[in-house]
């Protein structure tokens, strides 16, 4: 199947659109069953955590070739997928409030 509107949507800033597509849904679902729903960087760790979503192990933007090929396809969890992505705290950044380890001592 043909997917350069796919790989359009991407160049030219639309990535709701691919994220949106049937095309995405269809491969992101065939990575969370290869990967038995199980987030990858947890399960190397010896941890276990439910994937809940699929990262690109090379992102879409400057690697548009890659978007729909299951082997740059990562099943993570969430805190997961935010450490890839050095998104720890901003959330709580964004709100003035400080990042509180979840750790007590």
């Amino acid at each position: 199947m043909d997917n350069n509107h796919l790989f359009q949507y991407i160049t030219s800033g639309q990535l709701m659109k691919f994220y949106k597509s049937k095309e995405w849904k269809a491969l992101r679902v065939e990575a969370l069953e290869r990967d038995n729903y199980e987030c990858q960087m947890c399960k190397e760790n010896g941890k276990y955590h439910k994937a809940e979503c699929v990262h690109h192990i090379k992102e879409v933007k400057p690697y548009p070739h890659l978007a729909m090929t299951l082997s740059n396809l990562k099943s993570l969890c969430n805190p997961c997928h935010n450490k890839v992505h050095d998104r720890i705290g901003i959330h709580l950044q964004e709100q003035g409030k400080k990042f509180v380890n979840e750790e007590r001592w």
